[in-house]
């Protein structure tokens, strides 16, 4: 009675569109083999679709490599074809190693000769490892021969304008069929839509790092991943660690390289790109690869410009794991740092929110540390903002950018220098005729690129059609810090006395508005309330007074706390502004105000130790 082995049916299949070894037929053959060699497949199956076995081993491809692990639950491996298992001879001598160590069966379902049974049970049948050699020499010589058509056929592709040669395309380009046939790329929206949120943050001053963190923490695939999803494969992949093993991940991270690689590749200008550079055509101009290019050269050198004046050694950067509104808004008034927001523990005894001082976490000592409740900190910036500019109509700045043909003049200089220097080398009358035709076609561009004429850029402010307060009240968190940043608010907060409290004591507070835009915005809203609803009362009077001289005692104390930090690094008599002339405009302040007015201000400076 013949026994029946347990069999594993493998599958692999380079390019997916292929239509000649689809899975289904390469399934079909390996069921119909077992089926006459009493092999039972039973459902046991490695597909490894996408998957080249001239890149790979048999040990490295995802599917078959974890089955060949564990060679305990079958006896049999059935392929359709031997190109299906490897194109090398030194693959095919470490799978028969495998299969003779294990006591293992290989089967090739069809063939030149039909089918051909490797049986390496017998460790003593020498015939089976004299086929192997046999068929894997020739596996060898027909990827060889493949090898060279392909890039044969690849280099002619490569300087037709519009064809894409296949691969994975630059991100932000999809592959897509042409009407007389091939294929050329096109804008992928999705990627598109991805890069522009990239230029957009990076315009807004962010490092590339934050908003790569920002990415990862969104869910939005890296290049690589983006791209195994579109071709239906697992995301994620082997890569070397430092020490150069090779280890597994789930997903690939976007990364401040990431960014900057893609944000300053001439791909998004639609050129074709090689490692040694542009693909250029007789006359030296860049080959287009598609008919959408994502960015104008005007817009592409712009994005590159910022990469030039952010180096990320020299950005501080900052935290986007939280979402507090006052990040980078609050300051600790001891030692002039930002406050981060402290949560309390499962064991605390505290249960609110604050913000903290903090210095402990940066490793450094503040002489004052201070904290306050996170929502009274807030409600109080919410209250002042709104007040002072809520009545703004919003606006955004935007960038035009300009052009300039030097740094493609630059590198266009750099290649032909470059080919310049290979002059001489050329032994055949056709070689020093190509060299000659690169040559002119380089200096022909150079000549064209020095006709253009550069354009600054500028920026303009425009209208939005919706107030600071409407726009408030439909932001998140994230958005209204934005608000706060750009008008240039700052708290800084002073230590608590002792006590219980339950409310802010607004002393602890000092407020700063930076932007001047911001500043005359308030005062002109202030100017067109006091015309529009004057007062009627003696108790109107000196409360809008008291507000006024609030704001003043304010300004009058940032003012202070910029001089002491002056004087900390100078000398007092070298500081920007004298404890004199503080004195001198504190003086002043108190002779504007009635009595009321002054007592507040007065306990206001006494605190702030002006006299």
């Amino acid at each position: 009675m013949t026994t029946t082995l347990r069999g594993l049916s493998v599958l692999r299949l380079s390019v997916l569109t292929d239509e000649t070894t689809s899975p289904e037929r390469q399934r079909d053959a390996n069921h119909l083999a077992a089926g006459a060699l009493n092999i039972d497949l039973a459902g046991r199956e490695a597909v490894d679709l996408g998957v080249s076995a001239s890149k790979t081993t048999p040990f490295e491809r995802p599917e078959l490599g974890d089955w060949l692990k564990r060679p305990s639950e079958y006896d049999a491996l059935v392929f359709w074809r031997f190109d299906r298992a490897v194109r090398s001879m030194d693959d095919m001598h470490e799978l028969s190693k495998w299969a003779r160590d294990n006591r293992k069966m290989i089967v090739f379902a069809e063939g030149p000769g039909g089918r051909l049974v490797l049986d390496f049970r017998d460790a003593l049948n020498p015939m089976a490892q004299l086929m192997v050699t046999l068929f894997a020499f020739a596996a060898q010589m027909e990827a060889q021969a493949i090898r060279e058509r392909v890039t044969g056929a690849q280099a002619a592709m490569r300087v037709m304008p519009l064809r894409w040669r296949g691969s994975r395309p630059p991100y932000g380009y999809l592959p897509e069929a042409l009407a007389d046939g091939g294929m050329t790329l096109v804008q992928d929206k999705k990627a598109v839509k991805v890069i522009m949120r990239i230029i957009k943050e990076l315009m807004r001053d962010k490092t590339a790092s934050a908003i790569a963190a920002e990415l990862n923490e969104a869910g939005i695939l890296s290049p690589r991943d983006h791209w195994s999803l579109i071709k239906g494969r697992k995301t994620g992949g082997k890569v070397g660690n430092s020490t150069g093993e090779k280890i597994e991940k789930d997903k690939f991270k976007w990364r401040h390289n990431t960014i900057k690689k893609l944000l300053t590749s001439e791909t998004l200008l639609g050129w074709k790109m090689t490692d040694n550079g542009p693909v250029r055509d007789s006359e030296g101009a860049p080959i287009m690869a598609t008919r959408e290019p994502i960015l104008t050269r005007e817009e592409f050198d712009a994005v590159g410009a910022l990469f030039t004046d952010h180096n990320p050694d020299k950005t501080k950067w900052f935290r986007v794991d939280s979402v507090a509104m006052l990040l980078r808004v609050i300051l600790c008034d001891g030692c002039g740092e930002n406050m981060s927001v402290g949560r309390p523990s499962a064991n605390s005894k505290g249960i609110s929110e604050v913000y903290k001082c903090g210095s402990w976490g940066r490793g450094e000592k503040c002489p004052s540390p201070s904290s306050v409740k996170l929502e009274w900190a807030e409600e109080y910036v919410r209250d002042r903002f709104l007040a002072a500019v809520g009545g703004m109509q919003l606006t955004e700045t935007r960038y035009i950018p300009g052009y300039d043909p030097q740094p493609e003049i630059d590198a266009t200089t750099a290649e032909y220098e470059a080919h310049m220097g290979e002059q001489g080398q050329q032994e055949s009358k056709a070689a020093q005729a190509a060299w000659k035709r690169r040559a002119t076609a380089l200096d022909a561009r150079l000549a064209e690129l020095e006709t253009r004429e550069a354009r600054p850029a500028r920026t303009e402010v425009v209208q939005l059609g919706v107030t600071i307060a409407d726009a408030w009240r439909d932001a998140d968190d994230k958005s209204r810090r934005d608000m706060l940043r750009e008008a240039g608010v700052t708290i800084r907060i002073k230590r608590a006395k002792r006590g219980r409290v339950f409310k802010l004591n607004e002393d602890r507070v000092v407020w700063n508005m930076a932007n001047d835009y911001f500043t005359q915005g308030a005062k002109e809203l202030e100017a067109i309330a006091d015309a529009e609803h004057p007062v009627t009362t003696r108790a109107q009077e000196q409360l809008r007074n008291k507000l006024k001289a609030r704001r003043a005692a304010d300004q009058l104390a940032f003012n202070v706390q910029q001089l002491v930090s002056d004087a900390a690094a100078t000398q007092a008599s070298e500081a920007p502004e004298p404890r004199e002339a503080v004195a001198a405009r504190y003086d002043a302040l108190m002779t504007d105000h009635d009595e009321a007015d002054r007592a507040d201000v007065e306990a206001r400076a006494n605190e702030l130790r002006i006299k």
